[in-house]
């Protein structure tokens, strides 16, 4: 499927997906422009049309807390928080984006690692290693929400940025709904910066 010129993507498989969390379709896509090749694996639940608007999860990949089961990030936490509001509701979609360490890949993440042990925090560790706080491109989940018809919808998620990527992405958010996950002793420095120094919205925390 051809969004532009500029920007392609393409279905490469879908599936039925059977979780813990109930029912899911799962589907494979790749955007493709002159920059690079992205993937993303999208989950979805339910009749995406009509209202109530659909809730929308984009969520990073994060294979030290999502598989691994990491207390230095609260991303698997928000992964199965998402997953839960959206069996919860019948009807949904999340965006897996493999966009790993804020973008910057795994292995450069565990040196982040090495560098938050010796006190800096996550931002600090990721311009140390010469790379913005936060790399991650929205321009895909766009275009795969716009795939599935979608021009509003409920972002489960307390980073505005995204917010602000999809409405630019000619996404309405017509709601930002919230996704706290409750901070432990290991997390604290971590949140901190989050609501510091990246602006995510963890008031409610």
């Amino acid at each position: 499927m051809q969004i532009s010129s500029e920007f392609q993507l393409r279905k490469v498989a879908e599936a039925d997906f059977p979780t813990r969390f109930g029912q899911f379709r799962i589907f494979g896509f790749e955007g493709r422009s002159e920059q690079m090749v992205e993937e993303a694996v999208v989950l979805t639940r339910g009749a995406l049309k009509g209202e109530p608007t659909p809730l929308v999860r984009v969520h990073s990949q994060c294979l030290t807390g999502d598989v691994f089961h990491s207390l230095r990030c609260d991303c698997r936490a928000q992964l199965e928080l998402a997953l839960e509001r959206i069996a919860e509701e019948d009807r949904g979609i999340l965006i897996y984006e493999h966009q790993e360490g804020r973008g910057i890949g795994l292995l450069n993440k565990l040196r982040a690692y090495e560098l938050q042990d010796r006190g800096a925090d996550t931002v600090e560790a990721n311009e140390l290693l010469g790379f913005k706080a936060d790399l991650r491109s929205y321009q895909l989940p766009g275009e795969i929400l716009r795939y599935f018809q979608l021009t509003g919808v409920r972002l489960l998620s307390n980073n505005p940025e995204k917010v602000e990527a999809l409405e630019r992405a000619g996404i309405r958010v017509v709601e930002r709904i919230p996704c706290l996950a409750a901070p432990l002793d290991s997390t604290e420095t971590y949140l901190r910066t989050k609501r510091t120094k990246m602006g995510h919205l963890l008031e409610e925390s």
